[in-house]
């Protein structure tokens, strides 16, 4: 009876395929080719109160979509999912911070509530 080592196993077994065929990856990048002219349409065609949320749910999707599949995430351990994840959450807080600071932290008047005018 024949025993295998760790260390013969680990040294022998390769590693599966991390990723798509060649036309996966075309199709996943005509997907982002497609929501990028969406992107760059909203500058040209006036979306009115649904322009930024529209652009930051297309920059969410389009981030999943790069993260998962051209980073290889989603074959991955879910732990560096989650780290992404973590990242694009904090992103979004930073950006929501800073974009009310320019809209409700301004007297109309003109005074910087700030400055304690």
């Amino acid at each position: 009876m024949n025993v295998i080592t760790d260390s013969h196993v680990e040294g022998t077994v390769e590693h599966e395929d991390h990723g798509l065929s060649d036309l996966g990856y075309i199709k996943i990048a005509l997907l982002l080719a497609v929501l990028t002219a969406i992107e760059v349409l909203t500058y040209f065609v006036d979306f009115g109160v649904l322009e930024v949320p529209s652009l930051l749910i297309l920059m969410v999707v389009k981030f999943q979509i790069v993260i998962s599949y051209f980073m290889h995430l989603k074959f991955d351990s879910k732990i560096f999912s989650y780290l992404f994840i973590t990242g694009l959450v904090l992103a979004v807080v930073v950006f929501a911070a800073m974009a009310t600071s320019l809209v409700f932290w301004t007297d109309p008047a003109g005074c910087d509530a700030g400055r304690f005018c």
